[in-house]
């Protein structure tokens, strides 16, 4: 099996494994006053401290959370209600057309129910918003918007957005900039403070880090509305049992990112240069991704052929990659960030992202370089089911 799928999931660390084991050892919840609540405090804590240590943030700023979805909900809708509460003219929302689905849908579900105003920026070729839209927004709308978000790396084709400079366009207009970095954390630096940024969410299992765990890094000065209400956990905007184990395999699965960036970062790329460079020199195959991007996606797309049917010929010779992000794959579309990119619908539906890992080989990468010959022969055969 070769696993190319890393920017739906990563395997679990050993690190990440070693510090949860840890703290299933003993029993407690961290807001209970004896013996085992302190000692899950004391882990929760420390965790919070490692992760606030490796993205560039205070302590206090790191918030808990199940993962990257709750983290977008959470900045999204309780930034535009608490905004929106303090000057009802505060309706737009701003946000890139090729932001993740944990993005594009809380926006929209605020149009459909809470009478926001959605502005979408467009994108270039590569998929990068240009700063100046975002001016120019500002210099029109000030006064009416309640946030803006852009993702600080796109999951599907790996382009990394100016963000410090989005950012800095917000401080002037005083308006909280958020951004998803759910794919960039771990696999590009990353600085929450350095970035200007009022909000940032970042997920454990795109790391090494277990599924299920995740955190919104959002500034003290921040209004926000919490999504639960309960016993005012985490600053009152999370409220709930804090899950001590996945806070300390976040943590220990970060710091290991984090420690191991460089060595990390340039076994992928290379990986990345094997396998592009053994792409770029077939007919009908166009490399969509960037060197300048995350490190380690790979974007293609292949003439004549449905993504799907890729897919499940490399699947069939034990080659996992993808059609696009995890959380719409199945759905029989063309990616939204690809048509946003330019891109026609039928070379949209004939791409795949490999996406790869300091833990696959150069043997691993020549293997699917030596089969993707036939796979690409039999799904031109089967021909496109249809372009929607």
């Amino acid at each position: 099996m070769v696993y190319l799928d890393n920017a739906a999931s990563t395997a679990i660390s050993p690190e990440a494994v070693a510090a949860m084991t840890r703290a299933w050892e003993q029993p407690g919840n961290p807001m209970s006053l004896h013996g085992a609540g302190r000692h899950a405090r004391r882990i929760l804590e420390e965790s919070r401290e490692a992760i606030a240590r490796a993205l560039g943030a205070r302590p206090s700023e790191v918030v808990f959370t199940s993962g990257g979805t709750e983290s977008d909900n959470l900045a999204l809708k309780g930034i535009y209600r608490a905004r929106r509460a303090q000057d009802d003219r505060r309706r737009r929302i701003v946000i890139s057309a090729v932001e993740h689905h944990a993005v594009l849908d809380p926006a929209q579900y605020l149009v459909d129910n809470e009478a926001a105003e959605l502005v979408v920026l467009p994108v270039d070729e590569r998929g990068r918003v240009d700063p100046a839209d975002v001016r120019a927004e500002l210099a029109g709308h000030a006064g009416q918007v309640a946030l803006i978000s852009v993702m600080w790396a796109n999951n599907e084709v790996g382009t990394l957005q100016p963000i410090s400079e989005i950012a800095a366009l917000g401080r002037e207009f005083d308006v909280p900039v958020h951004s998803n970095a759910i794919a960039a954390v771990g696999h590009v630096p990353v600085d929450f403070t350095a970035s200007g940024l009022s909000a940032m969410s970042v997920a454990a299992h795109k790391f090494g880090g277990p599924q299920g765990a995740g955190v919104l890094v959002i500034g003290r000065d921040v209004a926000c509305r919490p999504l639960l209400n309960g016993g005012g956990h985490e600053r009152d905007l999370r409220s709930g049992t804090q899950d001590v184990v996945g806070a300390a395999g976040m943590a220990a699965a970060l710091e290991t990112a984090v420690d191991r960036f460089d060595e990390n970062t340039a076994a992928v790329a290379a990986l990345r240069d094997r396998l592009v460079g053994a792409l770029q020199s077939r007919d009908g195959v166009t490399v969509n991704s960037r060197d300048d991007g995350l490190p380690g996606i790979v974007h293609v797309s292949f003439d004549g052929c449905e993504g799907d049917s890729l897919l499940m010929l490399l699947d069939a010779k034990g080659i996992e990659a993808s059609t696009g992000s995890a959380c719409t794959s199945g759905v029989a579309s063309a990616s939204h960030v690809l048509l946003a990119m330019g891109m026609d619908r039928a070379s949209a539906r004939g791409s795949l992202r490999f996406s790869l890992s300091h833990h696959n080989t150069a043997e691993e990468i020549d293997y699917v370089v030596s089969v993707l010959d036939e796979v690409c022969e039999r799904a031109r055969a089967a021909g496109l089911t249809g372009v929607f």
